[in-house]
C-alpha cells in the first residue's frame, strides 16, 4: 500500500510539456465550438499538463487512471454540450488516459531501434502526426456530408435536433427523393450507361497501349507515354474545352458516344499506369517459352501474360470507372441534356435549387468509391505476392 508512486521511467520534463502541447489542442478544438480558442488552448494545455502529473506521479495505476478520467470528461462534456459533448469528452479521456502512460512509461520506443537518437525519435512520430492531420484534413468534409445527408430539414447545416441526437432530427426522406425522383434517376441511368462502356474503351486502349509501351524495342517510349497520359496532367478544363471544339466539327457533340469516347480518354491513363507498373516484374521468358511450344500471339496473351497483369488491368478498370463516373466537367462540355450524369445533376441542384438531395447522392457516391478502392487495394496485395514482392 506503501509503493502507490512508481518511479519515473521517462523525466517529466519530456512528457508533461508532451501531453500538454495536445492538451492545447484538444482545448483548441473545444475552445471553437465554444467560442474562444485562445482561452481554449491555455486551459487545455494546463490542464492536460497538471492531469498527466497527478495520473503519473501520485496515482500511478493506468488502467484507474484512464477509467477515471474517462468519466471525469464525459461528465465535463455532458455540462458544456450535451451528449454530442459526452462523447467527444469520453474520446479525449481515454486517449490522454493512454497517452499519458505511454509517454511515461517508454512505451513509445519499444518497436523502435534502441540506437535512434531523440531526434529521430521525434522526426519518427512527427511524421506520423503529419500524415494523420493532412488525412484528417482531406477526410473532414466528407465526414460532415455523410450525417448531413440524414437531416430530416431541407437544410444544409445541423439542426438542434440533429446534434442532441434527437431521432426526430434524422431522416431518410433525402434518400427516398433520389430513388423517387425522375430527374436523379434518369441521370443515375445515364451515368450507368456510360461509365461502364467508358471503362471498356479505357481497359482495351489502355492496356494495348501499356503492354506495347513495355517492349524495349518500341522507338520513342517516353514520348509516346507522355503524350498518352497528358489527360492526367492537363488541366481538365482545357482538354474539356478541346474535346468540345473537336467534336462540334466531327458531329460527336451532344451525342452518347461522344460522351464514351471522352470519358476513356481520360480512364487510359490510369489504366496505362496501373498496367505499365504490374509489367514492372513480367518474367518475359514466359511468352518466349510460349512462343516456343507453338503458342501464336494471341492465345500467348490470354493463356500467359493476362492473367499474371490481371490485377492490374481490374485496377485500372476500376480507376477508370470511377473517374467516368465521378466526371462533370468535361460532360458539361461535349454532353447534352440527354446524357446529364448524376454529378451533373449535382452540379445544376447546387446552382438552381439548393436540394439536401444532393448531400445523399453524394454519400451514396463514397461508399461506391470506397468500396472500389478497396477492390484496388486488395488486388495491389494480390499483385504483389504473385510477384513474389511480399509474402504470402
Amino acid at each position: 500500500m506503501t509503493a502507490l508512486t512508481p518511479i519515473s521511467r521517462t523525466p517529466t520534463s519530456f512528457y508533461v510539456p508532451v501531453v500538454a502541447a495536445a492538451g492545447a489542442f484538444a482545448g483548441l478544438l473545444v475552445g471553437t465550438s465554444q467560442g474562444s480558442s485562445v482561452l481554449g488552448v491555455v486551459v487545455g494545455a494546463a490542464l492536460m499538463g497538471v492531469v498527466a502529473l497527478l495520473l503519473t506521479q501520485v496515482l500511478g495505476n493506468e488502467k484507474i487512471g484512464r477509467w477515471g478520467l474517462f468519466g471525469l470528461l464525459l461528465i465535463a462534456g455532458i455540462f458544456m454540450a450535451g451528449i454530442p459533448g459526452a462523447i467527444v469528452g469520453a474520446l479525449f479521456g481515454w486517449f490522454f488516459g493512454w497517452f499519458t502512460f505511454w509517454l511515461f512509461e517508454g512505451r513509445y520506443r519499444a518497436k523502435l531501434a534502441p540506437y535512434l537518437t531523440p531526434g529521430q525519435v521525434l522526426w519518427h512520430f512527427a511524421f506520423r502526426v503529419i500524415c494523420g492531420a493532412i488525412f484528417v484534413f482531406l477526410i473532414t468534409p466528407i465526414l460532415v456530408v455523410m450525417p448531413l445527408s440524414f437531416n430530416a430539414e431541407n437544410f444544409f447545416t445541423f439542426t438542434p435536433e440533429m446534434l442532441r441526437f434527437d431521432p426526430a432530427g434524422y431522416s431518410l426522406k433525402h434518400y427516398r427523393d433520389f430513388l423517387t425522383n425522375s430527374d436523379w434517376q434518369n441521370a443515375l441511368r445515364n451515368s450507368i450507361l456510360i461509365a461502364p462502356a467508358a471503362t471498356v474503351l479505357s481497359v482495351g486502349f489502355g492496356t494495348l497501349a501499356a503492354i506495347g509501351l513495355s517492349q524495349p524495342h518500341v522507338p520513342f517510349r517516353r514520348a509516346i507515354m507522355a503524350i498518352l497520359i497528358s489527360p492526367m496532367i492537363v488541366p481538365l478544363i482545357i482538354s474539356a474545352a478541346g474535346m468540345y471544339f473537336f467534336y462540334s466539327r466531327i458531329g460527336l457533340q451532344g451525342t452518347y458516344f461522344g460522351v464514351v469516347l471522352a470519358h476513356a480518354a481520360l480512364g487510359i491513363p490510369f489504366v496505362i499506369i496501373t498496367v505499365t507498373a504490374t509489367l514492372v516484374g513480367f518474367d518475359r521468358s514466359l511468352t518466349r517459352a510460349a512462343a516456343n511450344m507453338g503458342a501464336n500471339p494471341v492465345t500467348t496473351f490470354f493463356r500467359v501474360q493476362m492473367p499474371l497483369i490481371l490485377p492490374g488491368v481490374i485496377s485500372g478498370a476500376l480507376f477508370a470507372f470511377i473517374t467516368s463516373f465521378d466526371e462533370v466537367v468535361v460532360v458539361l462540355f461535349v454532353g447534352s441534356a440527354g446524357q446529364k450524369t448524376l454529378p451533373w445533376q449535382m452540379f445544376t441542384g447546387l446552382r438552381e435549387q439548393i436540394s439536401p438531395t444532393i448531400l445523399a447522392v453524394a454519400t451514396i457516391l463514397v461508399a461506391v468509391s470506397i468500396v472500389l478502392l478497396t477492390v484496388v487495394e486488395m488486388l495491389r496485395r494480390r499483385s504483389e505476392r504473385l510477384r513474389g514482392m511480399s509474402p504470402g
